[in-house]
């Protein structure tokens, strides 16, 4: 399969965190980001519900993580593919 270059820019603090979090996982930036899109092409959009930020809209960090492991467990085997 070929690869292609992707380049962003994000706040370093949230990178730092990020990579912390996806190393904690067994994933490297770039897997993340890849399991990311492929979770997004699957669901045909986003993969979780944004909204505006509201008094009772705004998403929970609890609801986040649920959604991030449901996401995870679904994906397990593309995610153990990719760590490799």
């Amino acid at each position: 399969m070929a690869t292609t270059p992707i380049n962003i820019r994000i706040d370093e603090d949230l990178k730092k965190s990020a990579e912390q979090l996806f190393s904690d996982l067994g994933l490297n930036m770039s897997s993340a980001i890849t399991v990311f899109l492929r979770a997004a092409v699957d669901y045909n959009g986003i993969p979780f519900e944004i909204k505006r930020a509201g008094h009772s809209q705004a998403v929970s960090d609890e609801e986040l993580l649920r959604t991030s492991a449901a996401l995870l467990e679904k994906n397990k085997e593309a995610y153990e593919v990719l760590a490799k």
